[in-house]
């Protein structure tokens, strides 16, 4: 299947863009057609979030709200993107955010989830607080995928999954989880070189398990200096591929969702070698 973001806070398609110029600097604004709350608001706590973990450059938000003609808008930094970041240093950056104390007072009491909800792409994401990760992935992440989905042999692959991993349980048997700040869908076409060192955006944000944030890596072209980097700090889990397929099969079905085509077989694969031993 082809390779595209989610598109996180109303980015992509979900919205407008542009670049305003102003004596103050410039800016830059997306607008979208549906209030901030439905569209910017999970951006804008997500990028703050971010960029409060540090790490990574984040674009500071500086405003958003509602038009007063049923629309809304978002007015951020403009970052200088050019090419590729400093991949290892990327890796580094990645894993200090991962690592860093949660902002939210709810994360930081070790629960899952973010204060508002957001969207995926156009696909909500739900984000309730939850003091268990296996069941906020399950029921909230990819339990809602396969829901939206409504294919019955998706539904029967699902249910064979739960069963054969009780759950999931069996998948996290390997140490405990703490909550880390995510982007939540880190592809290609949402990060990218700057003078600051490397930069992310456009983010579908909540708190949750690190290994999540790697369920785009089929669209990020990550390489070896980036996985160097990130693992001098994170080291690998013991069940980090067992676990692997689970997590890109909650962004494949999220496509699937939003665009159709052939990201259901790959997300029923992927499901599938959760059944095997």
């Amino acid at each position: 299947a082809a390779c595209g973001g989610g598109g996180g806070g109303g980015g992509g398609g979900w919205s407008a863009t542009s670049v305003t110029q102003t004596d103050q600097g410039d800016f830059f604004v997306k607008t979208a057609r549906r209030p901030a709350k439905a569209m910017f608001e999970g951006e804008a706590l997500g990028l703050r979030a971010l960029g409060a973990a540090g790490g990574v450059k984040v674009p500071t938000v500086h405003h958003f709200g509602d038009d007063g003609a049923g629309g809304s808008y978002i007015i951020m930094e403009k970052l200088n993107i050019g090419g590729r970041p400093d991949m290892q240093a990327f890796g580094r950056a990645m894993a200090q955010m991962h690592l860093a104390d949660p902002e939210d007072p709810n994360a930081k009491k070790g629960m899952f989830g973010f204060a508002v909800d957001n969207t995926i792409g156009g696909t909500p994401q739900l984000n309730p607080w939850t003091d268990d990760w296996v069941t906020f992935f399950r029921e909230h992440r990819i339990g809602y995928q396969v829901k939206r989905a409504g294919r019955p042999e998706l539904t029967a692959i699902w249910s064979k999954v739960l069963d054969k991993t009780d759950g999931l349980r069996t998948l996290f048997t390997d140490g405990p989880i703490r909550p880390s700040v995510l982007h939540g869908d880190l592809w290609t076409g949402n990060y990218g070189g700057s003078p600051e060192g490397a930069a992310i955006f456009d983010p579908a944000a909540y708190y949750g398990h690190h290994e999540a944030e790697w369920g785009m890596s089929w669209c990020a072209s990550f390489g070896e200096d980036f996985w160097e980097g990130y693992r001098e700090v994170i080291p690998e889990a013991p069940l980090f591929r067992k676990r692997e397929p689970l997590y890109e099969a909650y962004h494949k079905l999220n496509h699937y969702n939003l665009f159709g085509g052939g990201y259901l077989g790959d997300a029923e694969y992927l499901l599938r070698q959760l059944t095997f031993d």
